[in-house]
């Protein structure tokens, strides 16, 4: 047992149920017992989860994996929580997409669209990371859950909370798209509008999370939480035939999504699952909000915080936590960093809906443009396998693109109307 603010939580962890080992500081290597927090007490580095994988050499098998239900649970040796979820049991497992059509529009090779805006139930990423945070919560003993947010995450821990009878307080910028604000209000959450940007709600939410003692996702449950992300990593893997692609573009807000892609193709490899061809990561953003980006660019593993400026509210995180670690992901593994324009993003945005038939949130428009990007300048081979990353539908974010689209042509019910329409769209009769 263990005491935290006042209440104590039961400590279930058995070899049986999970490989987990420790919280382990990402800078100075500090280890600290399964609990909720995430900063070292000696140099105030980010906490990571660590695991024993020798305890699944010969036992996690392709074999294993296939036979179990198609969500991202199916891997859940490799996730910190014990035994079964206790919230988000049918998320993840999203479709792996060959998209020809686009590939032949961008001249290239192998294109595949990795396409989280189905994802169940928010059509997001983030329901991948916060199923395992709150369940991680609700092992640890709590019934309020929290989080800072730029849209999707909001909805996410409104929905899943819901679902888990917990109850949920989102902190968002005052700014945010009016899809995202009722995708999170609809499900009964708790909603505070925070005055200021992202950065703002974020340390707030610090605050609140000190003082009320509860579960925020991205902040005392964020080793947990950031965990999530691996997920699709393994999908991806697994849907390609169990390898890894050559090259990954993966958006970046706080940047941990890239780090934990690099994560779950390194596990992989460590347990023999596929082989180690030498992946390249990319990061993408928005040139508003391009911390990580600009790092890269420079040649230098300082990340000067902005202050955002763009469309793709989702990504505007000035200041990213995980931006030191995505540039290391980044240039260690051959990879390279892009941002475009918000103009770049609505182009983007509509060339893969036209291609594909996927209507992706700013977000997507972000990984496709920067990959564009990539790709002219030589950056990305156009002859390998390339897998883009889509994160969130475009249903939450019409405001970017409702002016960009054809406007209905207003006919009478009329037959003889149409036909004058036809015509002049040089449309003939196959009659």
């Amino acid at each position: 047992m263990f005491r935290k603010k006042g209440r104590f939580f039961a400590q279930e962890i058995t070899l049986s149920e999970s490989i987990v080992r420790a919280l382990k500081c990402r800078e100075c290597g500090q280890e600290y017992p399964i609990e909720p927090t995430h900063v070292c007490e000696f140099c105030f580095g980010p906490l990571e989860v660590v695991y024993d994988y020798e305890k699944l050499e010969g036992k996690f098998t392709r074999e294993l994996i296939e036979s179990r239900p198609q969500n991202m649970w199916r891997y859940k040796e490799l996730l910190p929580i014990d035994g079964e979820p206790k919230v988000g049991a049918n998320n993840g497992f999203t479709p792996l997409i060959r998209a020809d059509r686009l590939a032949k529009t961008l001249g290239v090779k192998e294109l595949y669209i990795k396409n989280d805006s189905v994802c169940y139930p928010t059509l997001s990423f983030k329901d991948r990371v916060v199923a395992v945070a709150l369940s991680k919560a609700v092992e640890f003993g709590f019934t309020t859950v929290a989080c800072a947010s730029t849209g999707n995450l909001a909805g996410s821990v409104a929905a899943n909370a819901t679902a888990a009878g917990l109850e949920s307080y989102v902190f968002i910028p005052e700014d945010l798209e009016q899809g995202k604000v009722l995708g999170a209000a609809v499900f009964g959450t708790n909603i505070i509008a925070i005055k200021g940007q992202y950065d703002d709600v974020n340390r707030l939410c610090s605050e609140v999370a000190g003082k009320y003692g509860w579960a925020f996702v991205n902040v005392n449950v964020r080793p947990f939480y950031a965990e999530g992300s691996k997920s699709m990593g393994y999908e991806i893997m697994e849907q390609l035939g169990w390898k890894a692609p050559k090259h990954v573009v993966v958006p970046m807000a706080s940047g941990s999504l890239c780090t934990k892609i690099d994560k779950s193709i390194k596990e992989f490899i460590k347990l023999g699952l596929i082989e180690d061809t030498g992946t390249a990561v990319y990061g993408a953003q928005a040139t508003g909000c391009s911390p990580i980006s600009k790092s890269v660019k420079d040649g230098t593993d300082m990340i000067h915080p902005v202050k955002a400026d763009t469309i793709a509210k989702s990504l505007a995180i000035g200041n990213p936590a995980d931006g030191f670690y995505a540039n290391r992901v980044i240039k260690e593994s051959g990879g390279w960093c892009e941002d475009v324009t918000d103009e770049e993003i609505i182009d983007a945005m509509k060339l893969l809906a036209e291609t594909e038939g996927i209507f992706a949130e700013t977000a997507g428009g972000v990984t496709l443009g920067s990959a564009i990007k990539l790709l002219k300048s030589g950056k990305l081979p156009k002859d390998e396998s390339i897998v883009l990353c889509i994160t969130g539908n475009g249903l939450k974010t019409q405001e970017a693109v409702i002016n960009e689209v054809a406007k209905p042509r207003v006919i009478g019910a009329s037959l003889k109307e149409f036909d004058v329409l036809a015509e002049a769209d040089g449309v003939k009769s196959n009659s």
